[in-house]
């Protein structure tokens, strides 16, 4: 049940209607006036419901009523008034009122107003609850300049309706940048239709972007609506569209020349309002080359060039993103307090990751689930991980700054003389002509095993 503030002067008329209140089993906070009654909602955040009076001293109802809204512009507030006239529930309304009541109080007219209004506020709740909840699960995590740089380009970028082409490496976040570029453009209130063209087979995928109509082909036993049409007045995601065959492609830019598509089988076409926002982890000016991709799709498409850096290129990000995964398989699987120690988070700092973030979240998942005690250390990242640090010439050509370069080099570099040695300490010092002091300062700096 609901939480419901009164406020009225009139203590025989706050007490009955309290009463009627509680017998529905409502839980009920009173005022004697509008000041009280503001203090009472400022104090307690979930009152739910608020009656109001309108005739009271100090402060009056409507001045009330618009104080309240200011505090909390969602609230339900249900007007009350012994001296109900048409300009007075007008002027309630127009202030924001819930409903309006004429004295004396009908009991019936006062629970049905009262449930109407919990019910309005539960569903604001739960809306609020699931926008914030999906703000949280498509956030892009990062402090790194490139992230901060993409958040500010998908800021100005989103109100508009531009086309946008992200790139990237598999497991960057594609989808995530399109899940926000939907979110925060003007028609975040429509639908967002994503489409791998990857795996949807080559002989389906006109079906499945254009829809079709009963008897088109063989199998067509109903007609069914095609992704533009599901995105109509929203955004369609076409990620891996590199892996679109050549005859999609040519379709697919008619419908973006055009603005209308036409469903297999049918007679005619129908407009459609839809913004497109494409991923590949293909260079697709090569695949043009090639002959494999259209050059005017490609113009078309690449209004707005996004590319999404790989991790290894934001390595400093790692722990952002270690603790916002960690929270989320803690929570999942009710694992209590688990967390990394910092040699963890080094260690994992280590690896190449050529499956980006996609591979960093599964990767994770497995460590809080399979480690032996709520500390990951660095040796659960070796023992569960199966997994080496970069070290062929291609992951260390890869890395992106010389600093870290040289970085990576020394750290392969004496673990493996190390290793030759037993991980003699004395003895590898020897053979690399190093004190031990500084052997060991650097076997702590890159949390060598």
């Amino acid at each position: 049940m609901a939480k419901i503030l009164i406020v009225d002067d009139d203590d025989s008329v706050r007490q009955s209607v309290a009463m009627i209140l509680r017998y529905a089993r409502h839980e009920i906070v009173e005022a004697g006036d509008g000041r009280r009654g503001l203090h009472a909602l400022e104090q307690d955040p979930a009152i739910d419901v608020v009656l109001c009076d309108v005739k009271m001293p100090q402060m009056d109802g409507i001045e009330c009523l618009t104080r309240m809204l200011e505090l909390r512009p969602d609230l339900p507030v249900i007007m009350i008034s012994g001296h109900g006239n048409i300009e007075t529930a007008v002027e309630a309304t127009k202030r924001g009122a819930f409903d309006f009541i004429e004295k004396p109080l009908d009991q019936d007219r006062v629970l049905l107003s009262v449930r109407n209004a919990a019910d309005r506020a539960r569903l604001a709740d739960e809306t609020l609850n699931l926008r914030t909840g999906l703000a949280d699960r498509w956030r892009i995590c990062g402090d790194s300049p490139a992230i901060r740089a993409l958040r500010s380009t998908i800021e100005r970028i989103a109100p508009t309706d531009a086309r946008v082409l992200i790139t990237g490496e598999n497991g960057t976040g594609k989808e995530l940048v399109a899940r926000n570029l939907h979110a925060l453009s003007t028609r975040c209130g429509a639908a967002f239709v994503d489409v791998n063209c990857a795996a949807i087979p080559r002989e389906l995928i006109e079906s499945e972007l254009f829809g079709h109509e009963k008897g088109a082909f063989t199998g067509a036993d109903r007609s069914q609506t095609g992704r533009f049409e599901q995105a109509d007045g929203g955004t369609l995601f076409l990620d891996e569209i590199g892996d679109m065959d050549l005859t999609a492609q040519a379709k697919v830019l008619r419908v973006l020349e055009s603005g209308e598509v036409q469903r297999l089988g049918a007679a005619r076409s129908q407009k459609v309002d839809v913004r497109v926002i494409a991923a590949t982890n293909k260079n697709l000016e090569e695949e043009v080359g090639e002959g494999r991709f259209r050059e005017d799709l490609l113009y078309r498409l690449n209004v707005i060039p996004m590319h999404l850096p790989p991790l290894r290129e934001r390595r400093d990000d790692l722990p952002i993103l270690l603790e916002r995964f960690r929270t989320e398989v803690v929570a999942k699987y009710d694992l209590g307090t688990r967390r990394f120690r910092p040699e963890a988070i080094e260690a994992l700092k280590a690896l190449a990751w050529p499956g980006n973030i996609r591979e960093l979240r599964n990767f994770v998942e497995r460590l809080l689930l399979l480690a032996a005690t709520d500390e990951i250390g660095a040796e659960d990242v070796g023992r569960l991980g199966n997994r080496k640090a970069a070290t062929n010439d291609g992951d260390l050509l890869a890395i992106p700054t010389f600093e870290e370069f040289k970085a990576e080099s020394e750290r392969l570099y004496l673990q493996r003389k190390l290793e030759e040695n037993d991980w003699n300490i004395k003895r590898t010092a020897e053979v690399l002509g190093m004190q031990r002091s500084n052997l060991y300062k650097k076997i702590d700096r890159y949390n060598l095993k």
